[in-house]
């Protein structure tokens, strides 16, 4: 049985129970709002390490560049002339799952590229089964070591991320990151070594750089000593058959990975069905059935629900999401689906919400590359850290909304906060409708029959 005493105002939200990791005391919790303040943080990360950097690649863009102007490859390739540990998970998409976006394959025109560099950082590529996507985002600083700190979330490395709306002057994608350090750490190291040691195309040819297959990473032998207050639990979605070394991470049973894991599912649904005032969620997708359903009674049950999601229709989502209750809760008034969208007087436009995030009660928060569409939820493999901390999970929704509204919602509750969210997204919809150009922040309700592309 799993203590909460050190989140108390989150005890009433279960954590998940069929999961590699534990839910850990101890950690030092920081979210990331948008791409430049996260990869500013994590330049600054690799800038100081001192032993290590390790990361998992999902979608890549060769236009990226950290705030200072770095590529990754220059920032990796410094980091190697240091003498740091340096290593580089890939996803290498098989032919029916190519049309997801841009990715760094390991393509004979990869490889030159690195040859011509000198890159000696190592490198593996690793598949998903079928058109399915190795989706994670997360990297690891200095693994087992004081200066240890850890990043997941949904940002993907591509020119894109870094137009962020709450800064400069604005920008046409909002995302989320969270810094991680303390015992929770080790486990996203734990998830690191075993998919390095079983990356699909090790034994290939042309599926490592700068290794051999007798390259097998140690998993973590002790948990990372303490670094703050909140309760932490590293949640994965993979399938079966994809890895099978159930090496336990420390102070954790051994868990059957060879059977998948599906506990960022299990912790969404037990979060949902826990909620006692207040669910906000931003998310690519409207939930698939399986959540809406679950969405649809907390609203029924008078909980305030504010969702998220980007303008654009996604085909598969809205198939799904078509058979949901959804358009009989087009009139309650606790229930808020918006976009994002910035004035045009300002020279802004249609933002597209990339984070994958949900807040709950103000005391729990789960942060990742999870997206609520059957992709992540089917057959993707996906990492998210689920956090109880009041104070970490009211900050993050005070900086959220005040990026959205254009206005400061700390003196209000949770419920008070997505009422007021309410308000001001339908008064912003109502301008848009009568072609009005000048409204209050971003958010803009929206008819609660959208989804999102995946990314």
């Amino acid at each position: 049985m799993i203590s909460y005493a050190a989140a108390a105002n989150g005890a009433h939200i279960p954590a998940a129970n069929a999961a590699s990791y534990p839910a850990r005391h101890g950690n030092l919790v920081r979210p990331l709002i948008d791409g430049i303040p996260a990869f500013g943080r994590i330049s600054d990360a690799i800038e100081n390490a001192l032993h290590s950097i390790w990361l998992t690649v999902a979608f890549f863009v060769p236009d990226f560049r950290f705030p200072n102007g770095e590529s990754l490859f220059e920032a990796l390739d410094r980091a190697v002339q240091r003498g740091l540990d340096v290593r580089v998970i890939f996803w290498r998409p098989n032919a029916e799952s190519y049309h997801f976006g841009s990715t760094f394959a390991g393509t004979a025109a990869d490889r030159e590229m690195l040859r011509l560099r000198g890159s000696r950082f190592r490198a593996r590529w690793d598949r998903a089964h079928r058109t399915y996507c190795q989706h994670q985002k997360c990297w690891v600083i200095d693994a087992g070591y004081g200066s240890e700190t850890t990043f997941v979330g949904g940002i993907n490395l591509s020119a894109l991320a870094m137009e962020s709306p709450g800064h400069r002057n604005g920008g046409k994608r909002h995302d989320v990151y969270v810094e991680v350090s303390g015992p929770a750490a080790t486990d996203i190291c734990h998830n690191f070594v075993q998919r390095w040691n079983e990356a699909s195309d090790r034994d290939e040819a042309d599926g490592s750089w700068c290794n051999s297959p007798a390259d097998v990473m140690r998993f973590p032998e002790r948990l990372s000593a303490p670094q703050g207050p909140s309760l932490v639990q590293v949640q994965r979605m993979v399938s079966p058959g994809r890895y099978t070394d159930d090496h336990a991470a420390p102070d954790a049973s051994p868990y059957p990975i060879r059977d998948g894991e599906r506990s960022i599912l299990e912790q969404y649904v037990s979060a949902i069905d826990a909620a006692r005032s207040s669910i906000y969620i931003e998310n690519q997708a409207l939930p698939v059935p399986e959540i809406a359903a679950r969405i649809e009674a907390a609203v029924n049950r008078g909980i305030d629900v504010v969702i998220v999601v980007p303008a654009e229709a996604c085909r598969d989502s809205d198939a799904g999401f078509q058979t949901t209750p959804w358009r009989s809760l087009q009139n309650c008034d606790n229930l808020t689906v918006a976009t994002l969208s910035g004035p045009r007087r300002t020279g802004g436009g249609a933002i597209y919400v990339h984070s994958k995030l949900m807040l709950v009660d103000d005391a729990w928060a789960t942060i990742g590359s999870c997206n609520l569409h059957q992709w992540s939820l089917g057959g993707h493999t996906e990492i998210n850290a689920a956090i109880w901390d009041a104070d970490v999970v009211r900050m993050l929704r005070h900086q959220l909304l005040f990026e959205h509204l254009a206005e400061d919602v700390r003196s209000l509750d949770d419920r008070q906060a997505l009422r007021r969210f309410r308000y001001l997204a339908l008064a912003n919809r109502k301008r848009v409708e009568r072609g009005s150009s000048c409204w209050q922040g971003l958010a803009i309700a929206i008819a609660p029959s959208v989804g999102a592309q995946d990314e």
